[in-house]
């Protein structure tokens, strides 16, 4: 793995200092993700890009947060399921609907569950979808833009969920409290 430094403005790039100082002023501070992702002023800026977008797009706040939470766990990603979790807390997501994901076990609510399902679909098949993986999500009561911005959330998950697999980002602090590790997959076999 290799050793990557966690930015602030005194120690970033130049070019990502304006994107160090937007995330703190929306986050009150700066997460180790974007500290990270500010070696490359384009892969901060690009994470925060998609953010923004992903927030305009015709997913609810809640939505949001089940379909990133499902991308994380299906990436296994360490430090997005703690972040992403305890901003879904922050968010009002049911905690059953986050504890159901950070476990790989469906969701009681079924509109929630059909999203989770798809994510997690989206990003195992590489956006091979099959007709009926669609039918599901639409007749779950959501619609075709929202087919396109499950893909935005799996864009902006993926570029955050690598660049912590290869930087180890450590988790900040504030999400300290909902840490979590991948299960051991030689257990399961």
């Amino acid at each position: 793995m290799t050793n990557f430094e966690i930015h602030d403005t005194q120690s970033a790039p130049a070019k990502s200092v304006a994107s160090l100082e937007a995330a703190k002023k929306a986050y009150g501070f700066i997460p180790n993700l974007i500290g990270t992702l500010a070696e490359s002023p384009a892969a901060v800026k690009a994470y925060l890009t998609l953010d923004q977008l992903l927030a305009e797009s015709s997913l609810s706040a809640v939505e949001r947060n089940i379909a990133t939470l499902a991308i994380s766990r299906y990436n296994e990603c360490h430090y997005c399921m703690a972040a992403v979790s305890a901003v879904a807390e922050m968010q009002k997501v049911p905690a059953e609907a986050i504890e159901a994901i950070r476990n790989d076990r469906p969701i009681p609510d079924g509109k929630l569950e059909a999203l989770r399902s798809f994510a997690t679909k989206v990003v195992d098949k590489r956006g091979w979808v099959t007709d009926d993986d669609i039918s599901e999500f639409l007749s779950a009561g959501y619609a075709k833009a929202s087919l396109l911005d499950v893909i935005v959330a799996a864009s902006y998950k993926t570029l955050s969920n690598y660049a912590n697999h290869i930087s180890g980002t450590p988790v900040d602090q504030v999400f300290e409290s909902r840490k979590w590790t991948a299960p051991d997959k030689s257990e399961a076999a």
